[in-house]
């Protein structure tokens, strides 16, 4: 199934290129790119997980990079990177909402036992897999800390 995204990814970067859309083209070539970069250090076809995770990371970045950004007063930047993160999103399950979120994190901390901050990475650890994809890690760990921190 890692094809069929690969699969997907080259569709969109040869329809951009045809409708000479800079944005998604470049956005797809780079993604493609770090893909083959990351196939190649992990010496393995990535599975759709592991797809999804560099996506997840893809649009991370171009947040914090738009955070920097504002800070220099660079709205043409702005405004580029949130055009790039709405491609990568396409790609993307549908997000869980943080009430989801928060449901899937409670039982798992239910399940695990966990009572501190100390258990925050067995949580996490099993909290992950279950949302792979449909929730950024970042939000997962700000509501596992703020579970654990009651």
């Amino acid at each position: 199934m890692a094809d069929s995204l690969k699969e997907k990814f080259n569709n969109l970067l040869h329809e951009a290129m045809k409708n000479k859309d800079d944005v998604a083209r470049d956005t797809m070539r780079l993604l493609l790119t770090n893909l083959k970069l990351l196939e190649v250090e992990k010496k393995q076809t990535l599975d759709d997980t592991a797809i999804l995770a560099l996506i997840q990371k893809e649009i991370k970045s171009r947040h914090e990079s738009i955070e920097e950004f504002k800070k220099g007063n660079r709205q043409d930047l702005v405004e580029r990177s949130q055009a790039e993160i709405k491609v990568l999103e396409q790609f993307l399950p549908k997000q869980l909402s943080d009430e989801e979120v928060k449901a899937i994190v409670t039982a798992t901390v239910a399940e695990i036992g966990a009572t501190s901050m100390a258990d925050m990475g067995k949580v996490m650890k099993a909290a992950l897999p279950k949302m792979q994809g449909q929730a950024a890690s970042d939000r997962v760990s700000a509501m596992v800390k703020e579970l654990l921190q009651k």
